[in-house]
């Protein structure tokens, strides 16, 4: 299991201890007293942020600058109730306002086209990194065991034609930050911006990152990561209390929305709404799951959900997943994938038999529908399964491409993204 780390827990944690230069900052639960003194000694002007597990908080209006000990606590009162991307703050803080040169990018994360983690860097950051062309971005792979040192940064940062003179200082903070990243188990960590100060100093100005909670590193002494007040669609929500009825196989969704997102993987932060299209996503598999649904947001394949379903789920267990995710979803899809890893102990016949009693249970339910089918699958009883999934989509005149076993869940998750792409450009066309 993973999860979030936010700029607050950061600031209280994790900055002093890594060397990461950071504004002062105080928590907007302090007593009016100790915000009007630091109000005053950051000379009566500060940002007030909350504290919430999501991105892009500038974006959803909730990020304020404000120059006066009153609008201060105004904002501090409004934005802790502020939500973002269908997230509550936990509170709204207060930090030091720093005035800028220029602002920098730094992501880092395990990457599947290195196989091993990377660093990417951006001499350009701030809210529409996501719009900043790849010529002004670098990433390189980064050894896991001599991991990055100041000579590979001041390498990248000439690279991006850093001033020089500000070379030696932001190679020091980007291996700080590096260490951060290796030393703590995070899967991901991403500042953005770093904000430089006209007389050359830089300052994280905004965090975010994920942990695997598995990993015994992210047992840090000391650091306590508070909880959030939790937000589920119906649809999550209803597959939630579907999991928790057996523990006969795995039937886990959820939504894809920025903070869940893998910093520096170079896909667009994802708000969980599909722009003209979506592609409804029946994956297998734990791991797999994910680096197919990472493939298809890097392909712009844009999935609907990230799903796991698996552990040799009986009939009625994945009939039933199968139903909610069509019920929610079916009907803003413009393709269905149905893909995995070569499974090992999961009845590739008894999943699909369901998968496709489904389709045909929404079908007399709701009507026709006319989408194409991809399908990529490998393990005990497969041929059995193909044909029954064969039989059905023929029965319902749905077109279809399968997948033998031997075909990289990568390049079927690439393929499915371009034809999702091509579908909802030919719908666009006719209207």
């Amino acid at each position: 299991m993973s999860f979030g780390v936010t700029e607050f827990t950061f600031l209280e944690y994790f900055a002093s201890r890594y060397g990461i230069p950071v504004p002062r900052h105080i928590a907007g639960t302090a007593d009016i007293a100790g915000i009007k003194k630091v109000f005053e000694e950051w000379g009566q002007e500060a940002v007030v942020k909350p504290d919430v597990m999501s991105g892009r908080r500038g974006k959803a209006g909730a990020i304020v600058h404000v120059k006066n000990i009153h609008n201060a606590l105004r904002e501090i009162k409004r934005v802790s109730g502020i939500e973002v991307e269908g997230k509550m703050p936990r509170m709204a803080y207060l930090v030091e306002m720093i005035p800028s040169k220029f602002e920098m990018y730094t992501a880092a994360t395990y990457n599947s086209c290195f196989l091993g983690p990377s660093i990417t860097v951006s001499m350009e950051g701030g809210v529409n990194i996501e719009d900043i062309p790849g010529e002004k971005k670098v990433t390189i792979p980064i050894d896991i065991y001599r991991g990055l040192d100041a000579y590979q940064a001041s390498e990248i940062l000439e690279r991006l034609e850093c001033p020089k003179e500000l070379i030696s200082i932001l190679s020091r903070v980007m291996v700080s930050f590096w260490d951060l990243f290796i030393s703590t188990g995070m899967e991901s960590v991403e500042i953005n911006p770093w904000r430089v100060t006209p007389d050359g100093k830089p300052f994280a100005c905004d965090f975010k990152a994920v942990v695997d909670e598995a990993n015994y590193k992210s047992k840090a002494p000391g650091v306590v990561y508070p909880e959030y007040p939790e937000s589920f669609s119906g649809f999550e929500e209803e597959m939630k209390e579907w999991n928790s009825r057996s523990h006969r196989g795995q039937a886990h969704v959820s939504v894809l929305r920025s903070m869940e997102q893998r910093p520096g993987s170079g896909s667009r932060p994802y708000s969980g709404q599909s722009p003209g299209y979506g592609l409804l996503p029946i994956l297998f598999g734990g791991g797999v799951s994910a680096i197919i649904t990472e493939t298809l947001e890097a392909a712009g394949g844009n999935p609907m959900f990230l799903s796991d379903f698996g552990g040799n789920p009986p009939y009625e267990r994945m009939l039933g997943a199968a139903k909610i995710c069509f019920k929610h979803k079916l009907s803003d899809a413009k393709l269905l994938l149905i893909l995995g890893g070569k499974a090992n102990n999961t009845l590739i016949d008894v999943t699909f038999q369901a998968i496709a009693d489904a389709l045909l249970n929404y079908v007399e339910e709701k009507g026709p529908i006319d989408i194409p089918v991809v399908i990529g699958r490998g393990g005990p009883k497969l041929v059995k399964g193909i044909l029954t999934m064969k039989q059905t989509l023929e029965h319902l005149k749905l077109p279809y491409v399968i997948f033998g076993p031997d075909s990289p869940v990568t390049m079927v998750a690439e393929y499915a993204a371009k034809l999702v792409k091509a579908v909802a450009a030919m719908e666009e066309k006719k209207q």
